[in-house]
C-alpha cells in the first residue's frame, strides 16, 4: 500500500474511532452519571434507569461497539484490497 492511501486509510479508520468512543463516552459517563437523575425516573427491568446505564447498560453498548467497529473494519479493509 502506498504513502497516500494508507494515510486514507487511517484517516477513514481515526474517524471510526472518534465515532464510536463518542458514543461510548456518552452512554457511560452521560447516561451513567450526568443524566443518572433524569433517567431514574424511568424503569427498566425493575430498576431505575440510570442505575441500569450506569451498571449494565453501558457494558452492552460496549460490546455492541465492538463488534460494530469489527464490521467497520472489515468493509474498510476490503475497500482497500486488504483482505
Amino acid at each position: 500500500m502506498n504513502k497516500k492511501l494508507a494515510q486514507k486509510y487511517w484517516k477513514e479508520n481515526l474517524k471510526y474511532l472518534i465515532i464510536l468512543l463518542s458514543i461510548w463516552f456518552t452512554v457511560s459517563f452521560g447516561f451513567g452519571i450526568l443524566l443518572v437523575d433524569e433517567l431514574n425516573q424511568f424503569k427498566i427491568g425493575g430498576f431505575k434507569l440510570g442505575f441500569w446505564f450506569a451498571q449494565q447498560g453501558s457494558i452492552y453498548v460496549f460490546i455492541i461497539l465492538i463488534f460494530v467497529y469489527i464490521f467497520l473494519m472489515n468493509r474498510l479493509d476490503k475497500k482497500f484490497n486488504l483482505k
